[in-house]
């Protein structure tokens, strides 16, 4: 945009004056001569001579001696006019120089201007100009701010105007790029990585993850440990320890911990067997007990593992069983009621026999059941459930008569071993 009197000269690129004088009809009237000069154009009598010092390219533009102007270049300021007494005539806004030349009066430089306190002087040929500051615009006689957030370029978030000027502001999680218009991610997770585990950076914000075992607190960054004991009473077997991030599951004494949570019960009989020579080891659940190879007590007499035999030459052994087998096993504690645990078969079967089978001693509560499932065998039924660590001694008896009224029975002393667990 060029001041006034002057015109946008697209092939150089730049402003040039416009020469009144040619397309203004009769720009001057009475018999004036119209003479043209850098922004405007005067009206002078026909006579009047005039000296203008012109620049260079200015010069090439002119036509020498039109109108009684003499054109000066700057290759010849000094040269003084034809008539170095005669007093010329400037027009308003120039001045006569020492060289008796008019010369432009700088309104700005000496204060005769006119401009507000809010305005910028710019000196014209012949002339000035009150402007508005870089970021106000004209209205009226004053100078406004333009509100450069309603122009473009515009801002990628949010833009702030200040007097005579403006700038650009970017929402949480984003910074003003190089250009101070558009806003570009921010990187927390590269910048300070706040979260106190896992940092994974999202358009405008982030986001914090923590390692197995634990889990996010209250403020969203921060990690506390996970304590998986309390999410299930079933996670372990027997008892669950919680540690920072993980947890493990432990057995009480006489098991193992298999596969990570389940309890197996450990043979002490094969990995630590303390029993003397004369006794023999039996594993139950939860531990072991030793128990003497040789059982029988008098008038018995072993005959072979386990099994102890009253003679019958001995007149004692007539009202005793003929015979005693010490058998053992073992249970988990609180077994589910009713519960077939153990089967009593006899060895020997003769003809015309009848057996009939019994609880002699060590049923005193109630806790069993025997329950014959043919004629030479009978089932021991768990009927109460069982609470460990505890011994029960089951005296089972098989009675044997025939048609020729012979009586005599055989005995199963069982050890059962309820173990403190019920795994």
């Amino acid at each position: 945009q060029c001041t006034d009197g002057y015109e946008w000269d697209p092939v150089r690129q730049r402003c040039k004056d416009i020469d009144e004088c040619e397309i203004v009809p009769d720009a001057c009237k009475g018999g004036m001569k119209c003479v043209n000069h850098y922004g405007g154009y005067l009206c002078l009598p026909r006579t009047a001579q005039i000296i203008v010092n012109e620049r260079e390219e200015a010069a090439a533009e002119s036509t020498s001696g039109r109108n009684n102007v003499i054109r000066r270049t700057p290759a010849d300021p000094h040269r003084a006019p034809p008539n170095p007494t005669h007093q010329i005539q400037c027009a308003a806004g120039y001045e006569q120089s020492d060289h008796n030349v008019c010369q432009d009066i700088d309104e700005c430089a000496t204060g005769t201007h006119n401009c507000r306190a809010d305005q910028v002087c710019v000196n014209l040929r012949g002339s000035f100009s009150c402007q508005c500051p870089p970021g106000y615009q004209k209205r009226g006689d004053q100078c406004v701010d333009i509100d450069e957030c309603t122009l473009p370029p515009y801002c990628h978030h949010r833009c702030v105007n200040t007097p005579g000027s403006y700038y650009c502001q970017c929402n949480a999680g984003f910074q003003l790029a190089s250009n101070n218009h558009t806003c570009v991610d921010i990187n927390e997770c590269d910048a300070n990585n706040p979260c106190a585990q896992q940092c994974y950076n999202i358009l405008g914000s982030f986001i914090c993850q923590c390692n197995p075992g634990f889990e996010l607190s209250s403020d969203r960054i921060n990690c506390e440990d996970t304590d998986e004991c309390r999410t299930s009473s079933y996670i372990c077997q027997y008892q669950c320890v919680n540690e920072p991030g993980k947890f493990s599951c432990v057995c009480p004494e006489g098991y193992q911990v298999v596969g990570g949570r389940t309890c197996q019960d450990i043979n002490e009989c094969e990995t630590t067997n303390e029993c003397r020579e004369d006794e023999i080891c039996w594993n139950y659940h939860g531990g072991f007990r030793c128990y003497p190879r040789n059982p029988c007590q008098e008038p018995y007499v072993l005959t072979s593992e386990n099994r102890c035999v009253c003679p019958v030459s001995n007149a004692i052994c007539r009202e005793l069983p003929y015979s005693v087998v010490y058998k053992y096993m073992s249970i988990r504690s609180d077994r589910t009621v009713p519960s077939d645990i153990f089967q009593i078969q006899a060895t020997t079967i003769y003809p015309n026999t009848i057996n009939t089978f019994r609880i002699k001693s060590g049923n005193e509560n109630g806790e069993f059941y025997l329950r014959q499932t043919s004629a030479v065998s009978a089932m021991l039924v768990l009927v109460k459930s069982l609470s460990g660590p505890r011994e029960h001694i089951v005296d089972l008896e098989m009675l044997t008569v025939n048609s020729l009224n012979y009586r005599t029975s055989s005995v199963l002393r069982l050890t059962i071993i309820v173990g403190p667990y019920a795994f």
